[in-house]
């Protein structure tokens, strides 16, 4: 007789099962046709109270778990080729799970990165959703983060700090400028938009690549680090939203929590000088918005950030961390 998760399955989640090698989740383990790449393998877990806040809506939780995973699936240029959900529950609320598995099954088509399998735990404690993604990229073609080298350009998708800017609006620590910029930084702390448009790109045409989860600032240390080179940075010329640029304007935002404040999910890539053309042009045909930030050098040190007069920006704090 089937079991109260057996059933949770078959409803909510075996309908987003629409890889044949998923086999309708009625067994303990998928198959994943690899096609003549390389696979690419990546996992995050988000936490109630951590990455997400208890009142988010359901369907804002499911895009977050798993477009954090499509995020770094793009960093490495690869194309998503299926995922595994880990889901820890307090108990089995259709309100929540409906929703939530609603907006997941629209990602996963959207995406086109089908759920292939995982697992359903209750936990007493915060909820969690761990998801682990695959992706395909032709052999040996994963674009790596310690590849970077002097002289190569860095260069940054979208816009920065949006997102935590959206975190501390629902916390009571900022304010937005107008109603309009509030729901578009809660919006973009609550569901990222992963940049998979850019992948092929990336592969293409970056040296090095990584997505930016805990903060421009850390994130490129941790680049920089990786590589055994150091970096001098333009901080005027970090993109910045309508919203986050009012913030900053009105005082009530900081340059500091725009560089590392994290949940960008943006991408963060080391260019060479000739190939930063074909870089920009054809993000630009695919309709993301890059911009060039800074530029990599010899050294060991800490990358360092520059203002619009040339006086260094002395950053207190580079990134989140957990620990």
């Amino acid at each position: 007789m089937p079991s109260g998760e057996d059933d949770l399955i078959a409803r909510y989640f075996k309908p987003l099962a629409t890889d044949p090698g998923a086999r309708g989740l009625v067994d303990d383990a998928a198959v994943l046709a690899a096609a003549g790449s390389d696979l690419v393998l990546t996992t995050d877990a988000i936490v109630e109270g951590v990455h997400y806040l208890p009142d988010d809506p359901p369907a804002a939780i499911a895009r977050k778990a798993l477009r954090v995973n499509l995020s770094d699936l793009a960093a490495k240029g690869a194309t998503p080729a299926g995922f595994l959900l880990t889901l820890a529950l307090r108990n089995a609320d259709e309100s929540f799970l409906a929703p939530f598995a609603e907006a997941l099954g629209a990602d996963a088509a959207a995406y086109g990165c089908p759920l292939l399998g995982g697992d359903t735990v209750s936990t007493p404690g915060p909820m969690m959703i761990s998801v682990t993604a695959f992706g395909r990229v032709p052999p040996g073609a994963m674009v790596r983060r310690d590849a970077l080298r002097p002289g190569d350009r860095i260069v940054v998708s979208g816009t920065i700090g949006d997102a935590a800017l959206g975190l501390d609006v629902l916390q009571g620590r900022a304010t937005a400028a107008d109603e309009a910029g509030r729901a578009f930084l809660v919006g973009r702390y609550r569901e990222p938009q992963p940049r998979s448009a850019l992948a092929e790109v990336v592969r293409r045409h970056a040296r090095a690549a990584m997505d930016i989860s805990d903060g421009l600032a850390g994130d490129l240390a941790k680049m920089c680090a990786a590589s055994g080179v150091t970096a001098t940075l333009d901080a005027a010329a970090v993109p910045l939203s309508a919203a986050a640029y009012q913030m900053i304007s009105n005082g009530t935002a900081a340059l500091q929590r725009i560089l590392s404040g994290g949940d960008d999910y943006e991408l963060l890539c080391g260019v060479a000088p000739d190939r930063l053309d074909q870089f920009l042009a054809a993000a630009q045909r695919l309709g993301v918005a890059c911009a060039v930030i800074g530029t990599a050098a010899d050294g060991n040190g800490a990358p360092r950030w520059f203002d619009g007069d040339a006086c260094e920006v002395l950053l207190t704090a580079q990134s989140f961390s957990h620990f």
